[in-house]
């Protein structure tokens, strides 16, 4: 279930829908080529056929540390899962890095309803995005730790796009003044119980999906 985008930006120019099937093929190039920069991560990949099917998949979060991200494929696509720490929880609402996004509180349609919040999730400590740059379509490295001067300095933690630039926190809320225009994107999802998160699948009463966002 990869997808495409609609719906419109606050601020600026209308914004310019790329086409679904153009977004797979340059999300699977980036993939192909830049693996090399994204080390580090734990692949969980359902079956060749799921995937094929686009049908919802399963993963044990049981499994996920506390500050440990994992990438999952769906629709073609990485899927981004991370445990937030506390900490991480805190510094996402900290005024200083706030001031310093783009559109901290989600009014660009990125995400499904219950997701627009500060966290950007159903619970606070689950993040759950694409992991496809709004940008040009590049892979985020997953940088979490607070650093002075890596991979920029003065840097809170978060993503941090080598290709361009681009700069997001661990709620996939992009920066000001950085080559992406969006926050990441939120595919839908649900919690089938308290260790299992579905991707693919909204809670119910919720009708999203991803090929509705403004822009991958």
């Amino acid at each position: 279930m990869i997808p495409a985008m609609s719906h419109a930006a606050t601020t600026g120019p209308e914004p310019k829908r790329r086409d679904m099937l153009s977004l797979v093929a340059t999300a699977g190039a980036v993939i192909g080529t830049c693996a090399v920069i994204w080390p580090f991560i734990d692949f969980m990949e359902p079956s060749r056929d799921v995937i094929a099917a686009g049908a919802p998949i399963d993963i044990d979060l049981s499994k996920v540390a506390s500050g440990q991200q994992i990438v999952v494929l769906w629709r073609g696509a990485p899927m981004l899962i991370v445990n937030r720490t506390p900490q991480a929880l805190k510094t996402l609402q900290s005024p200083d890095l706030v001031s310093r996004l783009s559109d901290p509180k989600s009014s660009v349609h990125q995400q499904p309803p219950y997701a627009e919040n500060w966290h950007r999730s159903i619970k606070p400590e689950y993040a759950v995005l694409v992991g496809i740059c709004t940008h040009l379509g590049c892979l985020p490295l997953y940088k979490p730790n607070p650093d002075p001067s890596e991979p920029v300095p003065d840097w809170p933690g978060g993503y941090f796009c080598p290709c361009h630039g681009s700069k997001y926190d661990l709620a996939g809320r992009v920066y000001t003044s950085v080559p992406a225009p969006y926050n990441l994107p939120v595919p839908p999802y649900r919690f089938v119980n308290d260790t299992t998160l579905r991707i693919g699948e909204n809670p119910t009463g919720v009708s999203y999906e991803l090929t509705s966002v403004v822009q991958m």
